[in-house]
């Protein structure tokens, strides 16, 4: 049964994977170097904003949602071993979970957590800020290239 849903699952991953890739694109291109350049308390304050009106359903869909196919993705590729493209199927997926999903988890969040615990105001914010601008962002150059490589990996697996 899974491998008759395999080619319409890697598309709709193939998908999700560019979305998320655009998203986090778009925060480590211009999103993120446009808060940096505000004073500490307006980029904190804008940033604590965008991640409270960032867990939505649409967008919590495409992270996790794409992460769920690329579960079930993952097996497929295991069960179908040696049919064209589960090399890449099973590289797809993990480097999606593990690029994306994981980092997510691991770093982003509770980044986020750190920043919406500070007064924005304070010097202490201020510190946390740079900090936070440093290593936020890194993390997010991370899930912006596994999410394109995830992608590409997906379009090599198509048959």
């Amino acid at each position: 049964m899974i491998m008759k849903l395999l080619p319409s699952l890697i598309f709709i991953a193939a998908l999700g994977s560019g979305v998320v890739a655009g998203v986090f694109f778009a925060f480590s291109s211009f999103v993120m170097p446009g808060l940096a350049r505000m004073p500490a308390a307006g980029g904190i304050a804008a940033m604590n904003s965008i991640n409270v009106t960032a867990v939505t359903p649409m967008f919590m869909t495409a992270l996790f949602g794409t992460g769920l196919i690329c579960l079930v993705l993952a097996a497929g590729a295991v069960i179908g071993w040696g049919q064209p493209g589960s090399l890449w199927l099973l590289a797809g997926a993990l480097i999606y979970v593990v690029g994306n999903l994981f980092v997510t988890m691991i770093f982003n969040v509770p980044l986020n957590n750190t920043l919406a615990a500070v007064d924005p105001a304070s010097a202490n914010g201020a510190a946390v800020w740079t900090t936070y601008l440093r290593d936020w962002v890194m993390w997010n150059h991370v899930r912006t290239i596994t999410a394109i490589v995830a992608l590409a990996c997906f379009i090599r697996a198509w048959r």
